[in-house]
């Protein structure tokens, strides 16, 4: 299984929730950003960790880090091995003492960015699930992934379009969403988009 490295690249408000974030994550050697989903706790515990900001009290990701220094245990990575109906998988990788840890993708990469070790993702999932920067959206681009339907905006049904027409609105849906850095929404308009093709 081939393993694509990820940087963190930000954190945004959730149009669908007050408690809930869209953690982006970027392929280190390509274009592609995968939007995960994440609770508000685990979103200021990445987020206080990559602007410097230490707490009074070691907060439970700390805990963890500070569990891992004190017995000189070397965590090697983390993976995002699986997805399944929508959510995210993921595992500690503890290479020299041959284990791996199941985690949630959010408590991983917070762990992740206080032990300064890389962020890997199956190249199946970000194939399924990367979304494209606009400028840089193939002509005949290629979206994954069943999940996160929720968020959809709800279809009027007072207009009636061809299926050619449908397929465009969607298409351009997703081209300002992504222009504009809602991750969230874009991975919703890449559901939808497969969804209407598998339907044609």
């Amino acid at each position: 299984m081939e393993k694509i490295q990820l940087l963190v690249l930000g954190l945004s408000a959730s149009p669908a929730s007050n408690n809930a974030y869209a953690l982006i994550l970027k392929e280190v050697d390509g274009d592609r950003r995968l939007p995960i989903i994440i609770g508000s706790f685990e979103a200021q515990a990445i987020a206080l960790e990559m602007e410097g900001v230490v707490p009074p009290r070691p907060m439970t990701h700390d805990l963890v880090r500070n569990i891992i220094d004190q017995f000189d245990i070397s965590l090697s990575e983390v993976f995002i091995n699986d997805m399944v109906d929508g959510t995210f998988y993921a595992k500690l990788i503890f290479e020299t003492l041959d284990i791996e840890i199941d985690c949630r993708p959010s408590d991983a990469i917070a762990i992740a960015v206080r032990c300064s070790v890389p962020i890997y993702v199956s190249s199946d999932i970000l194939d399924e699930t990367g979304v494209v920067p606009q400028d840089e959206i193939p002509d005949e681009a290629s979206f994954g992934n069943e999940g996160d339907t929720q968020y959809f905006k709800k279809e009027d049904k007072s207009k009636k379009t061809s299926g050619k027409n449908k397929l465009e609105s969607i298409q351009l849906e997703l081209e300002k969403a992504i222009r504009e850095e809602n991750y969230e929404l874009a991975a919703s308009l890449r559901d939808e988009l497969k969804k209407f093709s598998e339907y044609q």
